[in-house]
């Protein structure tokens, strides 16, 4: 297997700066959050939206525990096993989604290979009760692959979320050294499966680990192949230096043209730039004219 270890480091540029992580209203979501002994991926996965996110009174939520199943060579998430599910998760989850007034909320997870479903049925507890509970709220899930399991993914669909999110995140060419547990081709087939019921399907994906032009473009052309629609863009950044290298710094003006050629593809929403990720203005893709 290839790797890009001789590779050097190279120096983040000017526009990837962010603010300090503690501003604002960040410090009252971080103690709600701790007091409810809940995740969040923005935490977990070191993002670099996490001050403007914690600020606008935002969150991603991580549920089933803070600890991966698999190993991506891009992801700051733990990897080992995972503890037990906790029953009261959702509970506190339903809390904090009201203590902080929140309209939309993203509901994301660890990947749970050792769980028989993937963690599916959990995924739709956590819609059925936010419904119930609060039933004004926007729902986006963002999950795992569930190796593939119809099932697993008609538990999720059929617990009817606003958005069903599964990221493919990487380039084809770069897939199995990078995501080496996951699998492309099984990534679309999830999304399809999505697109073809009234769930509004997303995806997204980064670059920087050393794709040609032409993978992005492949890339973007199988996602619109399977009828994805909406689509976030961003720029990978190295959590550690144990993680995969940095090969490029894509700059603003190129994710501009990528996000006009997605929407020349029939993306509904995209959101490309170099800070930007999964859940990135998430609240914002609905309220918005196609392409306006």
């Amino acid at each position: 297997m290839s790797t890009n270890l001789n590779r050097q480091y190279l120096r983040k540029p000017t526009w990837l700066r962010v603010p300090p992580p503690y501003i604002g209203n960040s410090h009252k979501i971080r103690t709600t959050l701790a007091d409810l002994q809940l995740h969040t991926v923005c935490q977990e996965a070191a993002c670099p939206n996490i001050a403007e996110c914690f600020a606008c009174g935002t969150a991603t939520f991580l549920i089933m525990g803070n600890i991966c199943t698999r190993n991506c060579r891009y992801c700051n998430v733990t990897h080992g096993l995972p503890e037990p599910v906790d029953e009261q998760e959702i509970s506190r989850l339903t809390e904090a989604v009201r203590e902080m007034k929140l309209s939309y909320t993203v509901i994301t997870s660890v990947t749970r290979d050792d769980l028989p479903d993937g963690g599916a049925l959990v995924f739709a507890d956590c819609i059925s009760e936010l419904r119930e509970k609060i039933p004004e709220i926007k729902i986006e899930v963002l999950i795992p692959d569930f190796q593939g399991n119809a099932a697993s993914l008609e538990k999720v669909i059929g617990a009817k979320p606003d958005v069903i999110n599964h990221n493919i995140e990487v380039a084809k060419s770069l897939f199995p050294q990078i995501r080496p547990q996951g699998n492309y081709q099984r990534s679309l087939n999830l999304l399809q499966c999505v697109a073809e019921t009234s769930v509004i399907t997303k995806s997204g994906f980064m670059v920087g680990f050393g794709e040609s032009r032409d993978d992005i473009l492949r890339l973007i052309d199988d996602l619109a192949s399977v009828s994805c629609a909406r689509l976030t863009i961003g720029q990978y950044q190295q959590p550690s230096r144990k993680h995969w290298l940095v090969t490029k710094y894509y700059h603003p003006d190129e994710f501009a043209e990528l996000k006009e050629i997605a929407y020349q593809k029939g993306f509904e929403h995209v959101e490309s730039g170099p800070l930007v990720r999964s859940s990135y203005h998430a609240a914002l893709a609905g309220q918005r004219d196609k392409h306006a």
